[in-house]
């Protein structure tokens, strides 16, 4: 199987799919060692390494330069592209489709502009057409942000159920946190349903139940990473002791090479 192949099964499997977001070729690497089947990338942690602001659009060649670097991980990996990096259907198609070509299984493709505003369901709707008439085989998740930006969240199911017409493989809907709300979503979709994890919201086992098939954690390992930098540069300086967990230097090396 391919790996786009395998990161399709794996959201029909009898277990929802943990999918752990990577910021750089380091991240995802570890990620992979560790046994995760599949990785994402995270928009805000490529944006904030390159000392960008999410969600804007002005990370497209550093996102495509990591997928480059990620293709050479075993597992599958899914990029985050924001809303592709242009208003156009063909250029964002023609974009997706080098990262396939660098051996990337899928994409996240949200309905949010600039962190402020939804697009008309029919221009996202045709910007997932143009990518999978170009590259059938890579893996859509089309996002939604009505909840994650509190716009318009009563056309999320509408929003959700066009997308899956205009060939979505799977359908994000962050920020979604009540059980009664997923439940209604998964009921209504035949694409399988990703949330984005949330220390304050369902674990996993009960979005489980609810009939989630992908849990992302967005940017929580980036932002957890951070914390944990600081916390160790603190017990390095006031003497403490440091994390049993951090993995020695020829590790990282053996990684990367």
């Amino acid at each position: 199987m391919t790996r786009s192949a395998i990161f399709h099964a794996l959201h029909h499997a009898d277990e929802p799919l943990i999918l752990p977001n990577a910021w750089d070729f380091g991240s995802a690497a570890f990620l992979a060692q560790a046994g995760f089947p599949a990785v994402a990338t995270t928009s805000l942690g490529v944006a904030a390494a390159a000392g960008r602001p999410d969600g804007t659009g002005s990370t497209r060649a550093e996102t495509l330069t990591l997928a480059r670097q990620l293709g050479r991980l075993p597992i599958p990996v899914t990029v985050d592209v924001e809303g592709g990096f242009s208003t156009d259907p063909d250029e964002v198609a023609e974009f997706c489709a080098e990262l396939a070509e660098a051996g990337i299984a899928g994409v996240n493709l949200e309905d949010s502009r600039d962190n402020t505003t939804l697009a008309a369901r029919e221009t996202h709707g045709a910007i997932i057409t143009a990518v999978k008439a170009r590259t059938p085989e890579l893996f859509v998740n089309a996002r939604t942000d009505t909840y994650w930006l509190g716009t318009d969240r009563d056309s999320t199911l509408a929003r959700a159920q066009h997308y899956e017409k205009c060939g979505a493989d799977g359908i994000f809907v962050p920020g979604v946190t009540e059980a009664a709300e997923i439940r209604a979503l998964t009921e209504a979709l035949t694409a399988p349903l990703n949330i984005l994890f949330s220390p304050n919201g369902l674990p996993v086992a009960e979005l489980a139940a609810l009939g989630v098939r992908r849990v992302s954690t967005g940017s929580l390992l980036y932002r957890a990473a951070l914390a944990a930098a600081v916390r160790t540069v603190r017990a390095v300086s006031s003497g403490g002791p440091l994390s049993p967990d951090i993995p020695p230097y020829t590790e990282i090396l053996r990684l990367i090479n």
